[in-house]
């Protein structure tokens, strides 16, 4: 039987076990959005994990949407990843980026030189982003035009370049959440009526380009995408989503990319990740639905076949020594919710290991 402290082979990358890092903002980085030693030694602490991917990284200047999050598009940025991977490569570790553009999720107050949300539609998501200037509504996106569309791929392209040549061991694309990628599948907030909207083959269209693009500049074995299908975060409405899903899955199929990360949204998700499964005869990783934080109960999805990797969030955050506690079964530090995002190493670095 497999278990989640077996290694794997990641289509040609080595890793110790199938346990991993979840993607998590943490908005800690520094001046024009490099990331510190603070981030270097974040990662470095969670080498353990199987595998790790880190918060989302926005490819281009226009594509962040939240206060201090870095980016993967200057020489300064790169630099500081450079630090990152090689303390996590010290340690043993393998690790991903996730390129993240987040759309129509933002504002303005964000974004350098009068650079404004842009989106599949001009819809306004519900709700607030936080800013530095505090919580704003979010505003209506710029619809973005063919030759936009083409030019933000590009930016993916350059992002995945740039994050292995800072010495990452591939790229996660995010497309789940609500970001830019979800927004073109989403059928509440593609409006669209050209060749990126208007059917499901459409509104899968930029994901797809996106994924090849990226596979064709860096290797597929090194290019992996994350979905959320029916996730209604960030004010996603996707009331059907199995066909849109299952169109996109059977595209990506043939490209041999390096894994497929599903974000379950609730329990009756399993269904259509089980599903998925059976379409994508590469890796899965699965952060499944749960009512808290991800637990241990979790790797039972790895010996009943489910997944072939988990991946923690919120547990992981707080406990750097994760797989050695899961191993254990416990104790488990407590998250500290007041110290998610920004600010200094106090819920950062400061969570003890085992035997501290």
């Amino acid at each position: 039987m497999t278990t989640a402290f077996d290694p794997l082979d990641l289509a040609g990358t080595p890793l110790a076990n199938r346990i991993a890092l979840a993607p998590m903002t943490r908005s800690r980085a520094g001046e024009g959005g490099a990331p510190g030693e603070l981030t270097a030694e974040y990662y470095a602490q969670r080498a353990s994990a199987g595998l790790l991917i880190t918060e989302g990284i926005q490819p281009s200047a226009g594509g962040q949407g939240y206060p201090s999050t870095p980016g993967l598009h200057s020489a300064a940025q790169i630099a500081g990843w450079r630090n990152v991977t090689d303390a996590v490569h010290a340690r043993g570790g393998r690790i991903f980026a996730q390129v993240m553009h987040t759309g129509r999720i933002g504002h303005p107050v964000l974004l350098p030189d009068g650079l404004v949300p842009v989106g599949a539609s001009a819809v306004a998501a519900a709700g607030q982003v936080f800013t530095h200037e505090g919580p704003k509504d979010f505003v209506t996106p710029r619809e973005l035009t063919d030759a936009e569309i083409r030019a933000t791929i590009a930016d993916f392209v350059t992002a995945a370049r740039n994050a292995v040549d800072a010495g990452f061991d591939g790229v996660e694309l995010h497309g789940a959440n609500g970001y830019l990628i979800h927004q073109f599948l989403a059928p509440n907030s593609n409006l669209r009526t050209d060749a990126w909207g208007g059917s499901v083959e459409g509104r899968i269209r930029f994901a797809l380009e996106t994924v090849r693009a990226v596979a064709a500049e860096i290797g597929a074995a090194r290019t992996a995408i994350r979905l959320s299908p029916g996730n209604g975060y960030n004010d996603i409405d996707e009331p059907a989503p199995e066909a849109t899903y299952s169109a996109l899955v059977q595209a990506v199929e043939p490209l041999g990319l390096a894994y497929l990360h599903l974000v379950e949204g609730a329990a009756g998700d399993r269904e259509l990740t089980e599903a998925l499964r059976k379409q994508f005869n590469g890796t899965l990783v699965l952060n499944p639905a749960s009512e808290g934080p991800t637990g241990p109960e979790a790797l039972a999805l790895i010996e009943e076949g489910v997944a072939d990797i988990v991946s923690y969030g919120v547990l992981f955050l707080a406990n750097p020594d994760l797989p050695e506690r899961l191993r254990a079964g416990g104790p488990f530090n407590t998250p500290d919710a007041a110290t998610f995002y920004g600010g200094d190493h106090r819920g950062y670095t400061d969570y003890p290991v085992l035997g501290a």
